[in-house]
This record gives structure tokens, C-alpha cells and sequence, in this order.
């Protein structure tokens, strides 16, 4: 599997259960706090390729997942 990209901030549950998954699952991954590397709602959606209005928000290579639970899908989709 690709290498997981999570983009999240401090504080938001969510993105502290998507790292906690990937840690369980072994995966590789990257996460990116936003608010830390100066990443601006607008500068998000023009990664995503469309509005965003929550985090995490999670790749698969250059894949968009999703948030938390389509991460979550993903992966059990993909028998990790």
C-alpha cells in the first residue's frame, strides 16, 4: 500500500483516531498539522480538489481517501 497522508490539526479527535489506525496497522504514514505547517483551508481544498470543511483529511498516494471513517473503510477494504 501507498504511503497514507493524513492532514489535520491538534485538538480533533478524529485525526488522532486516524494516526492511532495506521500505527495499529503498521502502515506507513505522514501526518501534516495544518495549523503548525501554515496550511489554509483554501490551500486544503486546493489539494482535495474540492471544499473542505473538516479534518482529517487523508490520501493514498495522490488517492483522496477521505476523512476518519473513509480511512477506516479503505483499509478494511484493503485486508491491512
Amino acid at each position: 500500500m501507498k504511503r497514507i497522508t493524513i492532514f489535520g490539526r491538534e485538538g480533533c479527535g478524529f485525526c488522532v483516531r486516524a494516526k492511532e489506525l495506521c500505527e495499529l496497522k503498521e502502515l506507513d504514514y505522514r501526518y501534516i498539522d495544518i495549523h503548525k505547517e501554515n496550511i489554509s483551508k483554501e490551500d486544503l481544498e486546493k489539494t482535495v480538489g474540492k471544499p473542505v470543511s473538516t479534518v482529517p483529511q487523508v490520501f493514498c498516494g495522490q488517492e483522496h481517501i477521505g476523512g476518519f471513517t473513509e480511512l477506516s473503510d479503505f483499509i478494511q477494504q484493503s485486508n491491512v
